[in-house]
């Protein structure tokens, strides 16, 4: 067994109805604490399901303010507009509350709104100096498990992105609550609980870090992902089937922000970041093509996983890697999300920049199981189009 270290947040609190607690959860743990800020995104605030919870943190004495503006992928602009709002309210407690964009950001304020050191010096990993506000996240989707992740993405550039990796960015609490996701689409609902198993997926078989603690975490977060995904879609207020997803996508968030994710997410970068393709779908249309071109080095682990997604495959190895592999496409094909890259408008002409570009997030693709060519990553999306 490898030497290894394993971090993740100190609380979690898992209960329908949680979210209506949340002054309460806070109010325990940081009795000193008056100036809440809490980070959401337009989508969200318009559902009305912020109100519960600001009611809860000012019952609790909590002063709030709301900071609504966060976009997807969000720029650096957005992330320093949202610190400055933070200084100017004088917050002492940040508020996560939505996917997992709303969540880097809070990550991101929580370190900001304390420290002179400016953002580009904190990109790369454990370049962050100093300590961070309190720090609370509150997932609306079951996807990213960034609540339980030490990671924020910020959008650098037209089609870049950078990455902060720190420990100051685990939170000290993170509240599961179904109630909140009950208005997802059924295809925001499917791409994001797909993101989740690529996580899953991706810890299980990394090259770097794998550990005992990382691959029960990835097992136990595929079986409730995988098991759960078509009843959520179908059925989107099925709360115990909808709070099992938010579980199995925070324990897949806390295998591999241990063991980190790998070629499914280099290749998938590039599609978000050229063609505005959301995270989770983008790692939906290349995940079978990556399953496959991985087979011949982590045949044994996708066997394994395989046992979890399609319980009762038998046969080689081989025939259950391939197994995992076709069991993905079936559930992008059964919750009716695209599956192919022409369907989300890339050519064939587009092919050479996306793998090109892919080839730039060498972080990932050193955890691949199998190492990535340029020629590798082409074939992988001329397979995906």
């Amino acid at each position: 067994m490898n030497d290894f270290v394993f971090s993740t947040v100190s609380q979690i609190v898992s209960a329908l109805g949680a979210a209506a607690q949340l002054g309460q959860h806070v109010r325990q743990r940081f009795p000193g604490a008056q100036r809440a800020l809490l980070v959401t995104d337009p989508g969200f605030l318009s559902t009305g399901l912020t109100e519960a919870p600001v009611r809860s943190l000012e019952a609790a004495g909590f002063h709030v303010k709301i900071y609504g503006d966060v976009v997807a992928d969000p720029p650096e602009a957005v992330v320093l507009a949202a610190a400055d709002v933070a200084r100017a309210h004088g917050t002492d407690l940040v508020v996560g509350l939505g996917g997992g964009s709303s969540m880097d950001v809070a990550k991101l304020i929580a370190v900001l709104a304390g420290t002179d050191q400016p953002l580009p010096e904190m990109y790369g990993i454990g370049t962050v100096r100093g300590n961070r506000l309190p720090l609370v996240q509150v997932p609306t989707t079951a996807g990213t498990g960034s609540e339980v992740t030490n990671i924020a993405i910020v959008t650098t550039g037209a089609t870049t992105k950078m990455g902060v990796v720190a420990p100051q960015l685990y939170a000290d609490i993170a509240i599961l609550d179904a109630e909140l996701t009950v208005g997802l689409p059924p295809r925001v609902t499917a791409a994001t609980g797909i993101d989740a198993m690529v996580h899953a997926i991706e810890a299980y078989t990394s090259r770097h870090k794998k550990n005992p603690l990382s691959d029960n975490l990835a097992r136990q977060a595929l079986h409730l992902l995988s098991s759960n995904l078509l009843t959520v879609c179908t059925d989107g207020r099925n709360l115990p089937a909808r709070q099992a997803m938010l579980l199995g996508a925070l324990l897949a968030g806390q295998a591999f922000s241990n063991a980190p994710v790998a070629a499914v997410h280099a290749l998938a970068y590039p599609i978000g970041g050229i063609f505005h393709v959301p995270h989770g779908l983008s790692n939906a249309l290349v995940l079978p093509h990556v399953l496959r071109f991985n087979a011949s080095a982590a045949l044994r682990s996708y066997a394994e996983l395989a046992q979890i997604v399609a319980p009762g495959v038998t046969g080689s190895d081989e025939a259950r890697a391939e197994a995992l592999a076709v069991a993905m496409e079936q559930f992008a094909q059964q919750t009716g999300i695209e599956r192919t890259l022409r369907q989300v408008g890339i050519s064939e002409n587009d092919l050479d920049r996306l793998a090109e570009d892919a080839m730039l997030q060498t972080r990932l693709l050193g955890n691949n199981p199998r190492d990535v060519t340029l020629a590798d990553a082409r074939a992988i999306y001329g397979a995906a189009y």
